[in-house]
């Protein structure tokens, strides 16, 4: 009887998944690339940006960042998890109200009300659900928590029933517009059209004051670095890898024991919680926080921003918002009036020829040095499936 021998197990090789380092390249040598990208990202934020620019010029990059803050929220839940989320506005808002109801009771002083209440006249005493915001101890984590909250709550009813692509995209849409509805018509408490302005303070120090300018600007800098790295750990952990598999098959991830909608949640919360937080930080910044900052048009040009720089990459939906943003102001400053036509076409130039962000213009050039075919779908592309076939962790 002739003994059966077990056939050896297999040996095929599996793609490596979105954000995972490009075969041949050294794990150790791409932490090494990291570690300087990040070194000279600091460089140019902490001290060249404040040694070339004026302090107007500094004040628009602050802006600039808390965008960038945004987009990375947006790298992961759509360029890992596939999610078009056109509603970040509505996160990007609650961050930013929660930080200027705090700054704004502030500046009133103890027992005070903001002036825009004592201006229209409708209250006798401040509203109930203000009060705990005069606390820093509650409306600081309320930044974050609170649009956090939100998106857990949508997320759960949204994921649960697999809602998903252009209807998801329409419903984050549509929770845009009710959320500058509800603030417009809520004039007396939240001041309507006009938000909350005229924010001088900003815990102790005077916003006026351009050396609390730069520190303010500091913060931002320092935030947004430690959003990327916080960012870089999720993308490249196990649940970065089940991310990027539920995107490019989510029943087959659901026929492996895995819960899709779980998986996507996460990265919709988190991404809630970099916007909230850049909105936070938004409001010191600029000084203001109204329904025009957080509604449908700045959430898409969110989303122009991300896709600009490049959606499947970690840096790309950094640089492509700020890029958005400084185009925006200086387009805007020499054409007054065909500004929004030329950012629709810097928009459209980039997706129709460089399908992969301005992210991917190193990879295209190190292609061509060494001569090697340009792929269809490569790492830095924006297609759905990015890598053909996805590793699934196992379970």
């Amino acid at each position: 009887m002739t003994a059966v021998t077990p056939a050896p197990p297999s040996t095929a090789v599996r793609p490596a998944p979105a954000g995972a380092v490009p075969p041949g390249r050294p794990p150790g040598r791409s932490r090494l690339r990291a570690l300087a990208g990040f070194a000279f990202g600091a460089a140019v934020l902490f001290a060249v940006a404040p040694l070339v620019l004026s302090d107007f010029r500094l004040a628009l990059l602050s802006k600039y960042l808390c965008v960038a803050m945004v987009a990375v929220g947006i790298g992961i839940a759509w360029g890992r998890g596939g999610m078009l989320t056109l509603g970040q506005g509505v996160f990007f808002g609650l961050g930013g109200y929660a930080m200027a109801m705090h700054l704004k009771l502030a500046d009133a002083g103890p027992g005070g009300m903001p002036d825009f209440m004592q201006l229209y006249g409708q209250l006798d005493e401040l509203p109930l659900w203000w009060r705990p915001f005069a606390s820093p101890w509650f409306a600081l984590p309320a930044t974050v928590l609170l649009p956090m909250a939100v998106a857990f709550g949508l997320g759960s009813l949204v994921f649960r029933r697999r809602v998903r692509g252009a209807y998801f995209a329409i419903l984050s849409q549509a929770l845009a517009a009710a959320m500058v509805i509800l603030l417009i018509g809520q004039q007396g408490t939240t001041g309507g059209t006009n938000g909350l302005t005229d924010i001088k303070g900003f815990f102790g120090y005077d916003l006026d004051d351009p050396v609390n300018q730069r520190m303010v600007y500091f913060i931002i800098a320092g935030t947004l670095l430690a959003l990327l790295v916080l960012a870089r750990q999720l993308i490249h952990s196990r649940y970065g890898e089940l991310l990027v598999a539920v995107r490019d098959g989510e029943e087959r991830v659901r026929f492996l024991g895995y819960d899709p909608a779980s998986v996507k949640l996460v990265a919709y919360v988190v991404a809630a919680g970099m916007a909230g937080l850049a909105g936070a930080l938004f409001v010191p910044a600029v000084g203001i926080i109204s329904p025009a900052l957080i509604g449908i048009v700045p959430s898409i040009e969110f989303v122009i921003g991300v896709a600009v720089g490049g959606r499947a990459t970690l840096l790309g939906p950094v640089l492509g918002a700020v890029a958005v943003a400084w185009a925006r102001t200086a387009l805007s400053e020499r054409f007054p009036g065909t500004w929004t036509y030329l950012q629709g076409l810097l928009f459209v130039v980039v997706v129709a020829f460089l399908p992969g962000g301005l992210a991917s213009l190193w990879a295209l050039a190190r292609r061509r040095d060494v001569g090697e075919p340009r792929p269809r779908r490569g790492w830095l592309s924006l297609g759905r499936r990015q890598t053909g076939r996805t590793e699934v962790p196992a379970a």
